[in-house]
């Protein structure tokens, strides 16, 4: 038609004006649209910054409408060569309803005039695609008419209670959920359905940690949703898959998804602003009040969990309890749990692994037993430490250590440390100590932490050595990515010092050969400790160059712990831990905890520290201590 015949010279136009300004700026033949070149196009092409997007954001999601468009009529027009030529002609169609039609495993309209006629239509045709599992996809024509009359979808077809119906019938289907949405998207139904959505369509976030455009991301989310719902992918996340098979209605935690980040780009806080959308539309799609809130509840609070797990001490009991008051009950925690965790799946590959996988898991179990409880503050320390010491017992009973000398190891433990370790490591720890010469003169251990994707390293030596500044220096030199650590003194003034890290690359494992370099150099710096040995050679990735972050140094004070809280926002480079570390060895000042965040280009690193009287940091140290970061970590 000429319609499309104009959006294909519209369409070539663009990507023409691209690949030329490609070519100016590589003064030379390039064809992609390289992470590199993305920021200098988008000047050369006139785009400029705006209130709450890029320049080059603007750009991109430009691009990415055209290609969409682009592929949508590439769609058709090789699926109308394949009718004309491959397919009988003469074939006779099969009436679905007094709409649709099937020929040759093709939906297409009974005739022209249907979505004119009615125009529910435009949603009862991805429905009956999930009905009839027979059916290969739409016709060449159907498409055509689909688009041609997407101007049907306005104010009147969004506030009609039979497609409230239709799109409600889409989202809670036993099968083809996340692929009929996809479709929906494609054909530009979505995203006129849900005007927010088409706001966000094709749009991009200019950094290193979204990997996908916002409306790309959000179906990923929905995809990995309904993963969990189907048994036959059980074997993936098993725990998930149980979790999401339990629930009443899983069409809450769907509509959670598609609303999570469907407020990007408006500035605001878009969980805030993403909730009052969400829960209007299910307001007005005839849902309950109970479950339009817990859809919005979950909009709203879709990073809570995240950032609990990853920024705070969930070793604290207090941390879990406050934690468990904002959740309320074991329902919104399930829902809560399983699209954090599709989130953060959905928005960059290398985003997930074990370690991640672990922590969550330990946060939901500890909120579980914290929900069960009818007690103000139901997680209690000293319970906590008695059940942790019967499970190591119950541990190291398979060994053939003597009692007396697990209760003599036990004796010069901190409560802190029964707080911060797991029975696992507890054991683990006991086992090694009572080894040959190993608690008088230390030792290096290393071990796979969870399905051999990530590291667990612990150093048991003086404090005076402060080995904080040497692990993460020697670790970041060989390529490794620090996920935690945790630091605990012991009452014969040494201490527990455990680093988790994975291949900077995300593989799944790190080699025997590299372990045990780590090991060596460890060893090394030990016998010496000269903290000038230890030099961080390895150069920034190229796509980092791009991005400067500004440093921040936030400081709070965690009075249930007697200890000062830092946050460090800036970019990430090779090194920084190190540098950090040795900032805080020369001001005296100990670490308990670190909580280490990439986000792409930038980290967000937490550290629970102390003075060298084991007190919370004086305004003068804080001082100094900002001074000394902002200087010398950006």
């Amino acid at each position: 038609t000429l319609g499309q015949l104009k959006r294909l010279n519209e369409g070539q136009h663009f990507l023409w004006k691209i690949r030329y300004g490609l070519h100016l700026i590589a003064k030379r033949r390039e064809d992609r649209l390289l992470f590199d070149y993305q920021k200098n196009l988008a000047e050369i092409l006139g785009y400029e910054d705006a209130a709450f997007t890029l320049g080059v954001e603007q750009m991109m999601q430009r691009y990415y409408r055209t290609v969409m468009e682009l592929s949508r009529i590439n769609e058709m027009l090789l699926q109308q060569f394949e009718e004309a030529i491959l397919l009988n002609p003469n074939a006779k169609p099969k009436n679905i309803n007094n709409s649709f039609q099937v020929k040759n495993g093709y939906l297409q309209v009974a005739h022209s005039q249907i979505f004119e006629e009615n125009p529910s239509c435009l949603l009862e045709i991805f429905l009956l695609l999930q009905q009839e599992e027979k059916i290969i996809g739409v016709s060449a024509y159907t498409i055509g008419l689909i688009k041609r009359n997407l101007y049907l979808i306005d104010d009147a077809f969004r506030q009609n209670p039979k497609n409230h119906r239709l799109f409600l019938e889409i989202i809670k289907a036993p099968q083809g959920v996340t692929h009929e949405l996809r479709r929906m998207n494609l054909y530009g139904i979505l995203g006129l359905y849900i005007p927010a959505f088409g706001r966000i369509v094709g749009r991009m976030q200019y950094d290193l940690f979204h990997a996908y455009t916002v409306d790309e991301h959000t179906l990923f989310v929905v995809s990995n949703l309904r993963r969990f719902a189907l048994s036959r992918f059980d074997h993936e996340y098993p725990h998930c898959s149980k979790l999401m098979q339990s629930l009443e209605k899983p069409e809450i935690v769907y509509l959670a998804g598609i609303f999570h980040d469907i407020a990007k780009g408006r500035g605001g806080d878009h969980s805030e602003l993403g909730a009052i959308d969400a829960e209007a539309f299910c307001l007005e799609h005839g849902m309950s009040e109970y479950s339009s809130k817990k859809v919005a509840w979950l909009v709203k609070q879709h990073l809570l969990f995240s950032m609990t797990a990853q920024k705070k001490d969930i070793s604290d009991p207090s941390v879990i309890n406050e934690f468990s008051k904002i959740i309320g009950d074991k329902t919104h925690l399930d829902c809560l749990y399983l699209l954090t965790i599709a989130d953060i799946r959905g928005t960059n590959k290398n985003l997930w692994n074990s370690w991640k996988g672990t922590l969550f898991y330990d946060l939901y179990n500890l909120t579980k037993r914290a929900l069960r409880s009818e007690l103000d503050d139901p997680i209690d320390r000293e319970q906590l430490i008695v059940e942790k010491k019967s499970e190591s017992l119950e541990l190291l009973s398979k060994s053939s250590i003597n009692m007396k000398d697990i209760i003599d190891i036990w004796n010069l433990h901190t409560e802190e440390y029964f707080i911060r370790y797991s029975a696992n490591e507890i054991a683990w720890h006991t086992e090694k100590l009572t080894r040959n010469d190993n608690f008088k003169n230390g030792f290096i251990g290393v071990r796979e932490h969870t399905n051999n994707e990530s590291i667990q390293i612990v150093v048991y030596t003086p404090q005076l050595m402060r080995t904080f500044v040497a692990t993460t220096g020697i670790l970041d030199e060989l390529g490794m990515n620090i996920l935690d650590a945790r630091i605990v003194p012991m009452n014969n003034d040494f201490s527990i010092d455990t680093f988790i890290f994975i291949n900077n690359d995300n593989e799944n494992q790190v080699d025997k050969k590299t372990l045990e370099k780590i090991k060596s150099k460890l060893s090394a710096f030990l016998k010496n400790t000269e903290e000038t040995k230890i030099q961080i050679s390895r150069r920034a990735s190229r796509k980092a160059k791009h991005f400067s972050t500004k440093p921040e140094v936030i400081f709070k004070t965690d009075k249930n712990n007697n200890r000062t809280i830092i946050e460090i926002i800036t970019k990430d480079h090779p090194g920084l831990l190190f540098k950090i570390g040795s900032i805080f060895t020369r001001l005296k000042i100990n670490i308990e905890t670190a909580k280490i965040i990439t986000i792409g280009e930038r980290v967000e690193d937490v550290f629970f520290v102390v003075d060298e009287f084991n007190m919370p940091l004086s305004k003068n140290i804080i001082a100094q201590l900002k001074d000394a970061l902002i200087q010398n970590i950006n």
